[in-house]
């Protein structure tokens, strides 16, 4: 990615993730931008690709909707302090990158591959020869980078290469659809399987959501 900054990639990835869950677009903010998500649990996100403690003390004064949450791109340590009560912490993120190539995606013995692409979202399905759900993700293109998102394998179908083959197909679709930069957001689960594939790791990320013990406050 060369000297591409924080704020620039988190933009990027940003402009794949609201395709990907058919969010409202990002509404500019003096510190980052504002989603309308729209779900019960997750309301609206705040972006900070570079909070200051004024700017989160500020937002957390405002906040009263549970299901707000809150990205921001730093440790989880270093933020922690500046919200209050009723703040959850998720577990953390990391912002990484990949460049995109067209990959091997044969399904190993006793799993099938399956994928498809609707409304600007490409979709990877693995299942066993029964036809029980092993694994899955989804990646969503924004000109000519794409960013990757809910990868999930089933537990009992783990560590036997299918987190890799999703990721695989899904780079492989998007570099097809003429995307040339791969981002996302991993947990620490899945960080490791996403540096094994080539992907740079650019910056922690905080999750934190608003869920205050008395609703009615």
């Amino acid at each position: 990615m060369g000297d591409t900054g924080t704020s620039e990639l988190v933009r990027m990835w940003i402009d794949g993730w609201v395709v990907s869950r058919g969010s409202s677009d990002p509404i500019d903010e003096p510190w980052g931008w504002t989603i309308d998500v729209g779900q019960a649990r997750h309301v609206a996100r705040h972006v900070l690709p570079e909070p200051s403690e004024a700017d989160v003390r500020k937002i957390v004064a405002t906040t009263s909707a549970p299901g707000t949450w809150l990205k921001l791109f730093a440790e989880d340590q270093e933020v922690l302090p500046w919200v209050g009560p009723g703040w959850r912490l998720d577990v953390p993120g990391f912002l990484m990158t990949c460049p995109l190539a067209p990959e091997h995606t044969a399904a190993p013995a006793g799993y099938t591959l399956t994928r498809w692409t609707r409304g600007g979202v490409s979709r990877v399905l693995v299942r066993t020869g029964a036809g029980h759900f092993a694994a899955r993700g989804q990646i969503a293109r924004a000109g000519t980078h794409a960013v990757v998102d809910q990868v999930e394998t089933a537990p009992e179908h783990r560590r036997k290469g299918l987190g890799g083959l999703v990721m695989r197909a899904l780079q492989s679709t998007a570099y097809e659809a003429g995307a040339r930069t791969g981002l996302l957001v991993g947990t620490p689960e899945g960080h490791a399987l996403y540096s094994s594939l080539g992907w740079t790791t650019h910056s922690p990320m905080a999750s934190l959501w608003y869920e205050p013990s008395d609703p009615a406050r």
